[in-house]
């Protein structure tokens, strides 16, 4: 698979994503406005979807630098890290991103933006305390692969979409159990039609969280792959994605619609199931790393 045919794949699981989500809020509607003889819940959530599917596109990397507590920083503030990404950017042929940075001791980093010209790498202060200007830069490389490979606007859409998702069906969830209002709610059809509703609202999150898993999960070995093509030296982005493993502890700020964008589980210490994981376990990440000829 090519650069270009992996950047086509990702812009149409892109629009499949956001189409998907206009369905499930839709059908979600559709569902309790049978429930309650209520069109006017329909209608609110076609618009709802429709609006939410703008918003994510136009304003998703916001929020999620928002939600990380991330801050711009200066060429005079971080004079080195400027140079290693623009550095890296020329060699491959990418515009300069904007850099933030998370006052975290965790050592992680993500990249969000709609496309090169609104990218984003944000790296955490930790990052930069406990790696050297090699391993630095396997990590700036994985990051702005992501970019490359236009799979950032996916990402960071999956945050806003997911998020939504899981609010709506738990908020209908809620609202099931204070019962409905239509004619026929003592109906069996009206029963089989609550019983369906709830079914719907406990899946939704469900099936939204099982994109996201299989979306980020993929991404991260072809950026680390690619990371390692971009700056010839493999062994740069091993090393740090050991350092990074050593570190235990949770980042301050984490929430699970954005742990997929970070470089390693920003949860830190294995404390949670691998079904819910949302990145391949390093060591398999840095044995393929290792492995790799040039």
């Amino acid at each position: 698979m090519s650069l270009y045919t992996q950047q086509d794949k990702n812009i149409r699981k892109t629009w499949v994503l956001m189409s998907l989500f206009l369905v499930i809020i839709v059908s979600l509607g559709w569902v309790f406005a049978r429930i309650y003889g209520s069109p006017i819940i329909l209608y609110f959530a076609v618009i709802f979807s429709l609006l939410m599917n703008f918003f994510s596109y136009w304003y998703s990397d916001k929020i999620v630098l928002a939600i990380s507590g991330a801050r711009p920083v200066e060429h005079n503030q971080a004079p080195e890290l400027y140079h290693i990404v623009e550095n890296l950017c020329i060699t491959a042929g990418l515009k300069m991103p904007k850099i933030y940075i998370i006052n975290d001791p965790a050592p992680n980093a993500f990249a969000t933006g709609r496309n090169q010209d609104k990218a984003v790498v944000a790296i955490t202060s930790g990052l930069l305390e406990k790696l050297n200007k090699t391993e630095l830069e396997g990590v700036i490389s994985h990051e702005l692969s992501h970019i490359g490979n236009r799979d950032i606007l996916l990402s960071t859409i999956i945050v806003v979409l997911v998020g939504f998702i899981a609010l709506v069906s738990d908020f209908f969830l809620r609202f099931s159990f204070w019962g409905g209002r239509g004619n026929d709610r003592d109906s069996r059809a009206g029963a089989i039609m609550m019983i369906f509703g709830i079914i719907f609202a406990i899946l939704a999150p469900i099936a939204a969280i099982l994109i996201q898993l299989a979306i980020s999960r993929k991404r991260e070995f072809l950026a680390d792959a690619s990371g390692a093509l971009l700056t010839r030296y493999p062994e740069g982005l091993a090393s740090a994605l050991e350092k990074i493993s050593l570190y235990q502890a949770p980042m301050k700020r984490i929430n699970r619609a954005t742990s997929h964008l970070y470089i390693s589980n920003p949860f830190g210490a294995k404390n949670i199931s691998r079904l819910f994981i949302t990145h391949p376990p390093i060591e398999e990440r840095i044995k393929a790393l290792r492995e790799m000829e040039f």
